[in-house]
């Protein structure tokens, strides 16, 4: 083996300062993968195809691209590239869809599928989310290989085409080949870190599920003049039984949705850690959630409700008369430890017993959207603090460690179907327009995430027997 640590980084920060990370990163976002376009399967595989496979074969990786078994979904690509079977075995990931590109309302740059750089911000659809995370990473890998010779270790990785609309397919492949999956340790990329200038390693993530809950009384719509008074409105009976699941003040008050108490080593890695999505970021309502919580603790360690639509007759022109329904569409962000399959019996239950009996749920696969379950991996695991060592190396100070990310991805097939411990390490910021119009990076998080992820790759390389035992 040849090369150094330092060298290696000082490739990484070259590629971005000299431009070749956005040259790169402009085809992946030109590229329009939006997955929650039904049967939108062309411009998904395209990626993969186009942009995925050779670049991972120019590193001596072998693809495997497998078809969804779930129809009408794109295909998922796994990258590998084994060196030595003594060696450890990490298992990457990425996704190259995105959400819908919400062409017309964008502001800034030029549009969603354009790459422009505006002083550190660089706006396009897929930046924070998760292109240039990916890139990010696969570059890495890329920079070690040329300064080594080789990774000192076995790499696999992950691009899924479906994550914006709930992994469909990814866990029936992996369980239907899980010898081609498994690795000793899974490290990704996605999310925001707990503010941009601090580093961040997660170590889980939230679950999450959506449902409707439909008041539906009557057909037609009538005279508030003549009616009101006299026949019951929709949208006041939904509007208090949502009353009834949360207070004023966001508190959820359904028992069975609450996860375990926050326990002392989840307590002790929250400590300190302050919650911030940069300047444009919306300022934090200390007094919304549940009370007595940290802001930190509230978003990565506790349960949240929330209305995410609701209508009833039409808000757009509004009319003197009595809507014969109303809807709303909600979601629980739920942390490790919540009973997920007592969720909507539980509001079911709550519902009946506050005189809710004409609400009706709809949890259906359409109405729910992506569902995730919430897993975690332990604050004391081996790997966990080679990660933070490595980390602290490559950045001057160590990395805030959060127990769960706020929002919600596939890490329980990682955890739980590949008995892996699972470490996030985001390149993105609270800000950054995720799921929004003028989507962004930041290119000095960009840095410190290339000094990041090269020089943990190459600490994996340095240690890679050692570890493999662990």
């Amino acid at each position: 083996m040849s090369g150094d640590r330092e060298s290696v980084i000082n490739r990484a920060l070259t590629y971005l300062e000299q431009g070749d990370f956005e040259v790169e990163l402009a085809r992946r976002v030109a590229l329009r993968t939006e997955s929650q376009i039904p049967n939108n399967i062309s411009p998904l595989t395209a990626y993969l195809n186009k942009e995925m496979v050779p670049a991972f074969e120019r590193l001596g990786f072998t693809c495997t691209l497998f078809e969804n078994p779930i129809e009408g979904h794109g295909p998922l690509l796994l990258a590998e590239r084994i060196e030595d079977s003594n060696f450890t075995t990490v298992l990457g990931y990425g996704h190259g869809d995105v959400i819908l590109g919400q062409d017309d309302q964008w502001q800034k740059g030029e549009g969603p599928w354009t790459l422009k750089r505006d002083g550190d911000r660089v706006y396009g659809r897929g930046t924070a989310d998760n292109k240039a995370q990916h890139t990010i990473n696969m570059a890495a890998l890329r920079f070690v290989i040329e300064e080594r010779g080789q990774l000192g270790f076995n790499a696999r990785f992950i691009i899924e085409m479906g994550e914006e609309a709930g992994s469909p397919g990814l866990r029936e492949t992996i369980a239907g080949n899980i010898d081609e999956f498994s690795a000793d340790v899974f490290i990704g990329s996605d999310g925001p870190r707990v503010n941009p200038d601090v580093p961040t390693l997660t170590l889980g993530s939230r679950g999450a599920i959506n449902f409707d809950l439909n008041v539906d009384l009557r057909d037609g719509a009538h005279h508030s003049g003549n009616w009101g008074g006299l026949i019951a409105d929709p949208a006041i009976i939904l509007s208090n039984a949502i009353a009834s699941i949360v207070n004023a003040h966001g508190q959820i008050q359904i028992k069975d949705w609450l996860p375990p108490q926050t326990s002392n080593s989840v307590k002790a890695a929250l400590a300190g850690v302050e919650v911030s999505g940069g300047p444009d970021a919306p300022q934090i309502d200390t007094e919304w959630g549940e009370p007595g919580f940290s802001p930190a603790e509230k978003v990565y360690s506790w349960n949240s409700f929330a209305v995410l639509a609701m209508t009833s007759g039409n808000p757009d022109s509004p009319v003197n008369a009595i809507s014969p329904s109303a809807k709303a569409h909600c979601q629980l962000r739920f942390f490790a430890g919540t009973n997920n399959e007592q969720i909507i019996p539980a509001l079911r239950e709550h519902l009946d017993a506050n005189g809710f009996e004409m609400v009706v749920i709809n949890d259906s696969p359409e109405s729910n959207g992506a569902t995730f379950a919430a897993a975690r991996t332990e604050p004391d695991h081996p790997w966990v603090e080679f990660v933070k060592a490595s980390m602290h190396r490559s950045n001057d100070s160590p990395p805030v460690v959060l127990p769960s990310m706020g929002g919600s991805i596939c890490n329980d097939l990682f955890t739980d179907l590949l008995g892996l411990p699972a470490i996030w390490i985001p390149h993105s910021y609270a800000g950054c327009s995720q799921h929004a119009p003028d989507e962004h990076i930041l290119l000095p998080l960009c840095r410190s995430a290339l000094q990041t992820m090269t020089g943990l790759y190459w600490d994996i390389g340095d240690q890679s027997q050692k570890l493999s035992t662990k």
